[in-house]
C-alpha cells in the first residue's frame, strides 16, 4: 500500500501544480509559514504508516513539536517529514472549493476558502473552477482504499515510536 499512497501524493502534486500556478500572485506560504498546522490532525492509517516507514528514525529519537502545533513541525515551523506530507498538507493554502447541501432547505450550491493569509486578491467567486482545489475526488480514492476509515492522530506516531522503543528487551549485564 506504501506504493499506492506515493503515487496518490505525486497525483495530487501534479493536480495541484496548476493551481498553485494560477494563484502564484495571492498565494504567501512558504518555508516556516505554519499556521495551518494544527495540532490534533487525523490522517488515514495509510497516510500513517507511509510517515512512519520513511520516518522511523525521527519518531524513535526525536521529540514532536510541542502540543499547539503540528507534532511534524521543527523549531522554526518547518516540516520534518515534507516529502512524505499527508494529503491534507499538500493541499493547504489553495483556493479550495466543494460542494455543499443546505440542511433547511436541502439546496446544493458550492463553497469555497482559503488561508486568511492568502486572501489578498481577486475573489474566490470569481476564480474559474480549475483556479481552486476541488474537494472530494481524491478524499474518496484515500476512503476506498481504507475501507475501515480508520484514522491516525499524527502525534500519537512518536507515542506509537517511544512505546515501542521501550519494549525492546536488553541482555542482562552482570
Amino acid at each position: 500500500m506504501s506504493a499506492w499512497i506515493e503515487k496518490l501524493h505525486a497525483a495530487v502534486d501534479e493536480v495541484a501544480a496548476p493551481v498553485l500556478l494560477a494563484n502564484r500572485a495571492r498565494l504567501t506560504c512558504g518555508e516556516g509559514c505554519s499556521d495551518c498546522c494544527t495540532d490534533g490532525l487525523t490522517v488515514f492509517a495509510l497516510e500513517a504508516a507511509n510517515i512512519a516507514r520513511h520516518h522511523a528514525e525521527l519518531l524513535a529519537s526525536e521529540e514532536p513539536h510541542p502540543e499547539g502545533a503540528c507534532a511534524f513541525l521543527d523549531r522554526a515551523g518547518r516540516c520534518r517529514v515534507y516529502a512524505h506530507r499527508p494529503y491534507v498538507c499538500r493541499t493547504q493554502g489553495l483556493p479550495l472549493r466543494w460542494i455543499e447541501e443546505d440542511e433547511d432547505s436541502g439546496e446544493v450550491y458550492e463553497a469555497r476558502d482559503i488561508c486568511p493569509k492568502n486572501a489578498a486578491g481577486p475573489p474566490l467567486e470569481e476564480l474559474a473552477a480549475d483556479d481552486c482545489w476541488s474537494i472530494g475526488p481524491f478524499e474518496e480514492r484515500l476512503a476506498r482504499a481504507q475501507a475501515n476509515g480508520e484514522r491516525v492522530a499524527l502525534r500519537s506516531l512518536f507515542a506509537a515510536a517511544s512505546s515501542a522503543a521501550s519494549k525492546r528487551r536488553l541482555p542482562v549485564v552482570e
